[in-house]
């Protein structure tokens, strides 16, 4: 019972935080942004103080079920752990381990300093929820979005509104290869050894485990019934069951509830006992021993399988096959024809700003801050509506969202990144106050505007300025019919990028924002 529980809530919680990271509207925030501020990192880098008393005392309580239920990391190994054992050769593939602690504190005591540094990248690489973030946001969001799309396509076909289409787009490979690199080694480990990575390199799986040595109730070994058969320690994805001296070393275990549904002598449950935090029998227990797995483990019925199984598996695998060539196919012609000026001319891509500055979202007061408080979870990423922020490709500031417009620019009316972020990095903020914030200040390139390259009237850049810190002037002061060039107000300047992303100049703007290393309110 209490296995179904728990596996109850880990799918709700991974369900629902996934979706946090797949949701391109942002209005899913609004009922479950508050999974994502209850994970351990972001509640301390925003000195959440409610959230951490809460999980740490959730902890002393009931042991690690924040690694089996709240964190999406540790769910996703257990979908991963089970899908590789799904084969009876396979179910009891676990046995026990030492703990490897050296590794486990020589890691946390990295990420502390990495973290004390200001070396966001290297915390961020190794944070539990922030690589699962980049997980979702790179491979899982895409295969969405494609979805989408497609159903976007297919309403379109029948005069329905109930879909609309999205872009995809990769918004950096480097960030991207970090996400297929974690996965791919995260999902290897899952597979062979459970919990391998919450064990060994997880700093808050470290942490916590710490804390649990001591927690109120734990699954406790009944030296009385326990008949060695050894299945307990061989379905345990943590490696923490020592049935040879009936010990469980809780700072490694997960809290996961398998021990306890596996057991078929009743020795194993989970309950409160006084004592040391690692359980050891006393010397004058004695027990008879039975070598092996003999008569233990059942025997399971196989699939059917057969040729309509083959069938089956062969249709279904021709229909996803047919739908994403379908969504790939109809996002691609979306995407050409977004390219096409009047159905004539080719329109060339924008180019990044070589930028002196990084620019980060209003409210994340500077960009030292930002550093200091991001975990590069790429949530804020997930719900731009305009396409702005993107990972960087900096090497101090690796996968840490930053500002820049080819794609849109900041809407003055827009506050979804700071709704969502976790962590503090991007501070809640109103509208009012994001259009009295200066992130920033327009830069005019003479060499790139059109006016003086071409010859023709522009003046998009101050047509479309919200703060009304663009002025067009004669080019020749003497000669008032001179083409129009523009002028920037720095002070009214906020950086919003509307200038850069309406240019019309191509590959550069002739106009372009660069960032401000503190915010301040004009």
């Amino acid at each position: 019972m209490l296995r179904k529980i728990r596996l109850t809530l880990a799918v709700i919680f991974f369900a629902c935080i996934t979706l946090l990271f797949l949701d391109f509207t942002g209005t899913v925030h609004v009922w479950l942004g508050w999974m994502a501020r209850i994970q351990f990192l972001p509640a301390v880098l925003a000195l959440n103080v409610g959230v951490i008393v809460f999980l740490v005392a959730l902890t002393l309580v009931f042991g690690r079920v924040y690694c089996s239920v709240i964190c999406p990391l540790g769910v996703m190994q257990d979908v991963i752990a089970r899908l590789g054992g799904r084969s009876k050769k396979r179910r009891y593939r676990f046995g026990y381990s030492p703990e490897k602690r050296w590794l486990r504190w020589g890691v946390l005591a990295l990420f502390v300093i990495a973290l004390v540094a200001g070396i966001g990248s290297l915390a961020a690489l190794l944070a539990p929820y922030s690589s699962y973030g980049r997980i979702a946001q790179n491979l899982f969001a895409p295969l969405y979005g494609w979805g989408n799309n497609l159903l976007a396509y297919a309403a379109e076909r029948v005069d329905s509104y109930a879909f609309y289409e999205t872009s995809v787009w990769m918004k950096s490979l480097p960030t991207f290869l970090i996400a297929v690199v974690t996965f791919v080694v995260i999902a290897v480990l899952a597979w062979r050894g459970g919990r391998t990575y919450c064990n060994t390199i997880c700093p808050v799986g470290t942490v916590l485990g710490f804390v649990a040595r001591w927690s109120w109730f734990k699954p406790v070994i009944d030296t009385d019934k326990c008949v060695e058969c050894n299945l307990c320690s061989r379905r345990c994805k943590a490696s923490c069951i020592d049935v040879k001296n009936h010990r469980i070393d809780y700072s490694r275990c997960v809290a996961c509830m398998d021990c306890v549904d596996e057991c078929r002598h009743g020795a194993i449950s989970y309950q409160h006992k006084p004592g040391s935090p690692s359980q050891t029998p006393s010397p004058s227990q004695t027990l008879p021993r039975r070598e092996g797995l003999k008569g233990a483990a059942k025997s399971e019925s196989s699939p059917s399988g057969g040729v309509e199984g083959a069938v089956s598996e062969g249709t279904s695998r021709r229909t996803f096959l047919t739908a994403t060539g379908l969504a790939l196919t109809a996002a691609t012609l979306r995407a050409q024809e977004m390219k096409v000026d009047g159905g004539l001319a080719a329109i060339a891509d924008k180019k990044v700003p070589r930028r002196g500055t990084p620019i980060v979202p209003p409210g994340a007061l500077s960009a030292s801050h930002f550093a200091q408080h991001c975990t590069a979870c790429q949530l804020c990423v997930s719900v731009c509506p305009n396409e702005v922020l993107r990972p960087s490709t900096d090497l101090m500031r690796l996968m840490q969202p930053e500002m820049s417009y080819e794609r849109g620019y900041c809407r003055p009316e827009c506050v979804k990144c700071s709704e969502v972020c976790p962590a503090g990095a991007i501070r809640p903020i109103t509208t009012a106050d994001k259009s009295a914030t200066q992130i920033g200040h327009a830069v005019w390139i003479r060499q790139n505007c059109v006016p003086l390259t071409d010859g023709v009237e522009c003046g998009n850049c101050a047509r479309h300025c919200p703060t009304e810190a663009i002025t067009m002037v004669p080019s020749d002061a003497a000669n008032p019919g001179s083409p129009k060039i523009p002028v920037v107000d720095t002070e009214r300047c906020i950086g919003c990028g509307s200038c850069e992303n309406l240019c019309p100049a191509r590959p550069f703007s002739a106009i372009y924002v660069e960032g401000h290393e503190r915010h301040r309110m004009i």
